[in-house]
Parts: C-alpha cells; structure tokens; sequence
C-alpha cells in the first residue's frame, strides 16, 4: 500500500495510464460563487427545455451532498478532437460525436481508477462522473488548475484548446490540490460572440442555452423547430462547433489518442441524400454506440429538415 506522501503522485501517473490527457485536484468544497451564477442563470431561463439543470442544485454546489465526506475533486480532461474531419458539405456533426459515445467510454475509465485507487491506497469512497450528475465541471477544472472559461462557455487550455471531454472522481481521499487557474486569456477577443448563428452567446461569459443550436439538434424533443430559428442552421446536423472552430487557442488542438473515438465512416462520408434515405432499423443499428442516439431517428430526420443545404 502507499503512504499518503505517494497519493497525489500515483493518481496523477494512474491518470495518464487511463489516457486522461489532463488531471488536477481541488480542495471539495461548496461553490458559492457558482451557487449565484447559477440560479440567475436559471432563473433568466437560459436552460430552455433543459430541465434536468434545475433539478438537484444544492447537489451542483456541493461536492459533500454527492459524496459525504469529501475532501478532494479529481478533474480529468480527455482529447476528443478528430484526426479526420467531415465534407464541409455534408449535414454536419459535433466533432465529440464522431465516434463511440463519451459517457460510456470515460465510465469504464473511472470505473478502473476508482478500483487502482483501492488497490494501491485502501478502502474509500468515490464516485466518477461525466455528464451524468449535478456537477459544475468546468468550475472544478478551473480550480484544479486545468485551464480557464472562455467566453464562449468552454473550458480552454493553453497547450491544446478546448476539444476535451470533462471527468469528475469527487472523493474522501484527502489529496494535495493544484493552484486555480486565475488568468483569463480570452482578452478582447469576440471571435465566438460574433461567429455564433443564433446570437446565442452573451457578454460576460453567459451562454443562453435556449438560443443554442446543440439545444435545438439533441435536447430539444418537440418535433417543430421554433421559427424564429429556421434557416439559422446552416448544415448543422446534431450540434454545433462554431464557437470553438473561430477560438484561436483551437490552433493548438492536437488528434486525440483514444480508439473508441475513431469516426465512424457514416458520419464521415454521408452525403444529406445518405441521411435522408437511412431507415430507423439502420439508423438504430449504425449508431448503436454513437452520441447520435440521443436525438433518436425522429429528431435526426427533423433536423434534417431544417438544413440550409
């Protein structure tokens, strides 16, 4: 077993092992500042049909209510930025969704570090998370250490952009925490404020959910498109990367390393003819594994319709 001087080092290499590009440690403790952010943010009804982010708050603020006795947040960073890209032409996709779906692919990895943990320290307690439970990722990254919010509302780093899938092992293991990221090197760039489609992004770093195409192609279930939205599109598909395509810092984005993520050749090569022509049993049956299920057939065919293409 380890004594504790060798914790933070061994789940600093454990990470990297896992193919975790990324890993800092922040001290578990309430977000307040977030806490306030939060609740205008919802209040001013940016979430739209997002329902879930009103649900559990005093969970998203606070690591204790998920994990009781928590000492410390583990924030890991995974590449998903692809090596190949699609035909500009095509009916496009959110790069994150070229290949196998995160949230299984990351869960199996926090499954394993949670188990070396034990292995190597001793019985604790934990729980892994990546989208699946009210955590405020982005603001652990930053008081891990890992980067800063744009103002497009992404987390960036300064090596390598923001094309990175976010992890949370929330913990009682009591670990030696990272500084904070303090610095903002944003400056007075708006190339995402001006760049986005649907003037969904506001000063001051607030994201109106409501406005946003990712919104509209994967968590919006009504089977009509608000007109006010139509012909705002362009060819986005499921998703949209526009905001982190104009980011400067994404000149430093680097091919991730993880199989999982291969693209699948469909979302590669289909033409909007392709996407139009696909039936539900094959739909179901190439995108078994895909974040593309998340819209189901009937929201990628509706999608479908309100293409500029």
């Amino acid at each position: 077993m380890l004594i504790p001087s060798e914790y933070t080092p061994f789940i600093k290499a454990t990470a990297q092992t896992l193919g975790f590009n990324y890993c800092g440690i922040a001290k578990a403790e309430k977000l307040e500042e977030d806490e306030k952010r939060l609740e205008s943010w919802l209040n001013k009804g940016y979430n739209g049909k997002m329902a879930y982010m009103e649900n559990y708050f005093d969970l998203r603020i606070d690591p204790a209510k998920l994990v009781p006795g928590a000492k410390s947040v583990i924030t890991l960073l995974m590449n998903y930025f692809p090596s190949q890209q699609q035909n500009p032409d095509a009916p496009q996709v959110s790069k994150y969704a070229y290949g196998k779906d995160y949230h299984e692919v990351i869960k199996e990895k926090l499954k394993i570090f949670l188990q070396l943990i034990k292995e190597n320290i001793g019985e604790i307690h934990g729980r892994g998370f990546t989208d699946s439970a009210p955590v405020l990722e982005r603001s652990w990254a930053v008081k891990s250490g890992l980067g800063w919010v744009g103002k497009n509302g992404n987390l960036i780093t300064k090596d390598n952009g923001s094309f990175f899938f976010i992890a949370t092992l929330i913990t009682d293991l009591e670990l030696e925490a990272d500084n904070p990221f303090v610095k903002d090197y944003c400056g007075t760039c708006t190339r995402c404020i001006d760049a986005c489609p649907t003037e969904a992004i506001l000063p001051n770093k607030v994201i109106n959910g409501s406005k946003c195409i990712s919104h509209f192609t994967i968590e919006l279930k009504d089977m009509l498109i608000p007109v006010e939205m139509q012909n705002k599109f362009e060819n986005k598909m499921f998703g949209c990367d526009v905001c982190q395509d104009v980011c400067p810092w994404n000149r430093f984005s680097k091919p991730n390393n993880e199989i999982e993520f291969t693209p699948l050749n469909e979302v590669l090569n289909f033409s909007k003819n392709d996407w139009e022509e696909l039936t539900e049993e094959s739909f179901k049956i190439i995108f078994k594994q895909s974040p593309l299920k998340r819209s189901k057939f009937e929201g990628i065919k509706r999608n479908l319709k309100f293409l500029n293409s």
